[in-house]
């Protein structure tokens, strides 16, 4: 999945794959995690929050299946 950069103090890209609606995010640690089933005015309200840290903690973590990629 294409990845683009962003700019938050603890995630570096963000992607998106609207076709199976899976939200992959890139932390500045290295860490790479997909969240599964994200509905795409998710992903855009994510991707226009004013911080993408806060967003993802209180509006995706929790509520969505994450699986860790390789």
């Amino acid at each position: 999945m294409h990845r683009r950069p962003v700019a938050s103090a603890s995630i570096a890209a963000v992607g998106y794959d609207a076709d199976h609606h899976v939200l992959e995010v890139e932390f500045h640690h290295g860490g790479v995690f997909q969240y599964l089933s994200v509905p795409k005015k998710v992903y855009w309200q994510f991707a226009s929050a004013p911080s993408l840290g806060s967003y993802l903690n209180h509006e995706i973590k929790g509520r969505y299946e994450v699986r860790e990629v390789d």
